[in-house]
């Protein structure tokens, strides 16, 4: 069987007027994964990325750390859902839900918990897409790594759709898929194991490139 190594982006820019970039720790945690595989003697024959800035910029990171050049290619897919309109549309709806805000990560990632619980039950009106049409293009995503008739493939999305994909791969509850969404970290490896078939998990969320007792200041969730 092939292999699937599905990498979530480096730390984007939080609290910036423009999130979709990555920090410079961002790019630092990309170059460091791509070390660990190139220690590791792990090369891709395919990388494919979502159409989000960040995306592209912790794959062209990763490469650098691994020294191969590789052409991408691109599923949208893989982009992240819009999780700012979720929480407004959720802060419209029901007033009564929210949590206070008190601008910092914390507040900001209960909130999210909340609107993605009223989202994934169809709760929520106005949103760019609903829950199901996101699971849609994340399986179609899933169908395009499939048949991509690759031995090891390298795949760069966000949050959100690799815990979609796991949910779909597990066949767990929408529950499950958002508490598995709030864990993944910045840069964090989910191995899988394929054929045109079928998609078998292997692990999830690990961070082997920051285990290092001078990189635990490194380990991010945004």
């Amino acid at each position: 069987m092939a292999e699937l190594f599905l990498v979530r982006h480096g730390q984007a820019s939080f609290g910036a007027d423009d999130y979709d970039q990555l920090s410079s720790l961002g790019e630092q945690q990309a170059f460091w994964l791509g070390q660990y595989f190139a220690e590791r003697h792990i090369a891709f024959d395919k990388i494919i990325v979502g159409t989000q800035q960040r995306h592209r910029q912790t794959a062209e990171q990763l490469c650098l750390g691994l020294g191969q050049t590789l052409a991408f290619d691109a599923h949208a897919g893989l982009n992240e859902y819009d999780f700012y309109a979720i929480i407004a549309a959720m802060e419209r709806q029901y007033p009564q839900v929210v949590q206070s805000v008190q601008g910092d990560k914390r507040s900001f990632y209960k909130r999210l918990k909340q609107a993605l619980s009223l989202w994934s039950t169809d709760q929520l009106t106005g949103v760019p897409e609903t829950w199901q049409a996101f699971m849609t293009r994340v399986a179609d995503a899933q169908q395009f790594i499939q048949q991509s008739h690759a031995k090891r493939v390298l795949v760069v999305s966000s949050g959100g759709p690799i815990a979609a994909l796991t949910h779909q791969v597990l066949e767990c509850p929408a529950a499950t898929a958002i508490e598995l969404n709030m864990q993944i970290r910045n840069t964090s490896l989910c191995h899988y194991f394929f054929n045109r078939e079928s998609i078998r998990l292997a692990s999830f969320n690990n961070i082997p490139h920051l285990s290092q007792p001078d990189r635990t200041g490194a380990i991010t969730y945004g």
